[in-house]
């Protein structure tokens, strides 16, 4: 007749269990501050997102900020700009897109981009060019009112970062 018995624990199996756990704390401990140094620094951080205000932007003129070292253009477009952008046949161009899809809805005035051409990544100049965009001085790239590729040799569209209007008059890029 076999009895099962079971043991009981020892005192070395305490020891073996509470300096494991003691080595896996100090290891944990250890690795946190190489861990945590990988995160982004508080002042880039800071450059995740700005808050614009447009209030003080009169309509048909631009200004340039910056956001994460980019300059980012926007531009309270006029009626006339706008109706130029909507009456573009989009199958002529280059990197098709309509107005409707590089604008927020009920907020088409306002055109909000990066200011990088696309080709090389110049900085274009505004109010300027063939069709009343931008045009990029270094290969000579023609942007709509619109920010659309037109002519030259940028292959896409002017980029459009992500933003969101926080209310009328303030946008936050990021």
């Amino acid at each position: 007749m076999a009895t099962s018995e079971k043991a009981e624990p020892t005192r070395r199996d305490f020891l073996y269990i509470a300096t494991g756990a003691f080595g896996a704390v100090g290891a944990a401990a250890l690795a946190w501050p190489f861990i945590d140094q990988m995160n982004p620094d508080a002042s880039a951080l800071a450059l995740a997102s700005i808050e614009v205000d447009l209030s003080s932007i009169e309509e048909g003129q631009s200004v340039t900020v910056k956001w994460r070292g980019k300059p980012i253009f926007i531009r309270y477009r006029t009626p006339k700009d706008i109706e130029e952008a909507k009456a573009v046949d989009v199958a002529t161009l280059i990197d098709p897109q309509t107005d409707e899809e590089r604008t927020k809805p009920g907020k088409e005035q306002w055109l909000i981009q990066i200011g990088i051409c696309t080709h090389l990544g110049c900085v274009p100049l505004g109010d300027a060019g063939d069709y009343d965009g931008w045009f990029c001085p270094c290969h000579g790239s023609h942007y709509d009112t619109a920010g659309r590729i037109r002519k030259g040799p940028a292959p896409l569209n002017l980029e459009l970062p992500p933003y969101e209007f926080v209310s009328d008059t303030l946008i936050k890029i990021g």
